[in-house]
């Protein structure tokens, strides 16, 4: 076994004992917190920076998973908070829905660094420091925490708008799909009554022909002002 591999064991032993002895109370306020999260955001759900890479993620959801698992947590929905850090875990190791989440988080983070800079402009003093120390005072400001809760907020302002549409397009394309599947059933309907018809029509094509047998045997020339009408006229008037 490597040292690597000792090293494991030996973390997972830590984690279990430390597990061990944290209190009732402290999972149950875990499981309050992870179903409180914003739904549209994975980082919210595992406590975790919107720039932790996978292997951070992992780690994460470890030590959280075992401290609300329904096996060690006795609140009532710890099952629910066990499976919410399972499926936001899924999320940030696909790489597909990581791109898409980071994608927004960028797209807010630009948002916010658009207005800050607005707001530089009318501020000297702020605009002087930040050309004096070349980026670097920004590059603080972004670390603040102040700037990690606006940040949070505009990721939870631009998820929901996404969201929003997306629901929005489904529908619609739910709606048109309802609406050619009505198209269908009534064009369907319609051939159905054309084909009764017509097999109606073919079902009764003997009793007309022996009709008109029997008329054309027994019938008379039918006379009016403008002559004699053979028997066929009759028939046809």
């Amino acid at each position: 076994m490597g040292e690597a591999d000792t090293s494991s064991i030996v973390d997972d032993l830590l984690l279990k004992n430390f597990y061990a002895e944290v209190s009732e109370v402290e999972r149950d306020n875990e499981v309050v917190r992870i179903l409180s999260c914003f739904k549209l955001n994975a980082f919210e759900y595992l406590n975790l920076p919107f720039d932790s890479s996978p292997e951070d993620v992992k780690k994460q959801y470890r030590k959280l998973s075992l401290l609300v698992h329904p096996d060690k947590c006795k609140h009532p929905q710890a099952k629910e908070a066990f499976s919410a850090l399972a499926k936001a875990q899924q999320l940030l190791l696909d790489p597909q829905e990581r791109e898409y989440l980071v994608n927004q988080i960028n797209a807010a983070r630009e948002e916010l660094r658009a207005k800050r800079k607005k707001q530089l402009k009318k501020d000297t003093a702020s605009k002087l420091k930040s050309l004096v120390d070349e980026g670097k005072y920004e590059q603080e400001y972004e670390k603040s925490d102040e700037f990690q809760q606006q940040l949070k907020l505009k990721v939870r302002e631009i998820l929901t708008d996404q969201e929003w549409r997306r629901r929005k397009m489904q529908m619609r394309i739910s709606e048109e799909e309802g609406r050619l599947k009505k198209d269908e059933e009534e064009s369907k309907e319609m051939w159905k009554r054309k084909r009764e018809h017509e097999e109606q029509w073919e079902g009764t094509r003997e009793n007309r022909v022996s009709s008109w047998r029997d008329f054309m045997k027994g019938g008379k020339k039918i006379k009016n002002t403008f002559g004699e009408f053979s028997p066929m006229c009759a028939f046809l008037f």
